[in-house]
């Protein structure tokens, strides 16, 4: 039976990931599902450092393979913030939503331009190797909130392809589109070249 740890507590983000992965492994855990709390300070100004850095650590005390992400909102008119400092921008959804349209009030919208980017890193305890999966989506940052599907900025974060917001969007179509999806698509595709 083929286990992994999708390094996070947040219950929308461990759905997301599982959805996708639903064929490749038969059991999935959550950071919810251990007694034990393992600390990972994510202080690297680049993703990529920080995500492997959490899925090193992970997988490495419960010795299972273990995947981690490390996705951030850059925002054009605000010099690339939140960044990697996105899930940080705030103690909860709305803070952050609030924060960051706080910080675009006035800012006309063609300057409201935004990519989502998502790191994937997996890790392998008994060998000791990460592998690394990315993907991006361009939009740009609504006025005010839409939908209510999702979680973290997808209120916020408009779609033009789909004329939507994500949390407008169901999560088969999200997933297909998003950034972590996209990062995800190629980690699916990884795991079937390695089973051939």
């Amino acid at each position: 039976m083929r286990q992994i740890v999708i390094a996070t507590s947040n219950t929308g983000k461990f759905k997301e990931i599982r959805d996708v992965l639903a064929d490749a492994f038969d059991r999935f855990y959550s950071l919810n599902d251990f007694d034990e709390k393992v600390l990972v300070e994510e202080d690297s100004p680049l993703y990529v450092e920080n995500v492997i850095k959490k899925a090193r650590k992970i997988g490495d005390r419960f010795g299972i393979e273990t995947i981690a992400d490390d996705s951030g909102l850059e925002v054009e008119a605000l010099g690339g913030r939140p960044g990697v400092l996105s899930a940080r921008y705030g103690d909860t959804d709305d803070e952050r939503i609030a924060r960051l349209l706080s910080e675009l009030e006035g800012v006309e919208w063609k300057k409201r331009g935004a990519v989502f980017k998502a790191y994937l890193a997996f890790y392998i305890p008994e060998r000791e190797v990460s592998y690394v999966f990315y993907g991006a989506l361009s939009g740009y940052i609504t006025f005010e909130k839409r939908g209510d599907q999702g979680f973290g900025y997808d209120p916020v974060f408009y779609v033009p392809e789909y004329d939507k917001a994500f949390a407008e969007l169901t999560m088969e179509v999200k997933n297909s589109i998003s950034h972590r999806g996209r990062a995800l698509h190629a980690f699916s595709k990884f795991l079937n070249a390695v089973k051939k």
